[in-house]
């Protein structure tokens, strides 16, 4: 939960924990202790890395909902806004245009909303 808190920041979390149910509590746990506890808690890379290559996997999968979190996230990760960039540059290659244009988009619109909260 540290590390999960450490990316995404208090007030998604606990956003998240807040809206935790019956139904998706296994849920919510396989989540903290696979992604979490397990794959962005290992040192093996670091948290930039880490949030780039999911940036890039969001994108060329077409899990577009994710993405705006995960741009917030980059706040927190060390991500500049030239490797957000550079990551999608990649994606229109390998996974197409139109893919990577979206992902820009919501991009857009995340970084819009950040400062709008600054």
């Amino acid at each position: 939960m540290a590390v999960r808190r450490s990316v995404l920041g208090g007030a998604h979390v606990n956003r998240a924990e807040a809206a935790k149910t019956d139904f998706d509590a296994a849920f919510q746990t396989l989540i903290t202790e696979g992604a979490w506890g397990t794959v962005w808690a290992s040192d093996a890379i670091t948290l930039r890395e880490r949030s780039m290559i999911t940036l890039a996997l969001l994108a060329a999968t077409k899990n577009f909902e994710e993405i705006p979190m995960h741009i917030r996230a980059t706040a927190n990760t060390g991500v500049s806004r030239q490797d957000v960039i550079e990551v999608f540059q990649h994606v229109a290659i390998y996974a197409g245009v139109s893919t990577a244009n979206h992902a820009i988009k919501l991009a857009k619109q995340a970084y819009a909303a950040m400062e709008g909260e600054s």
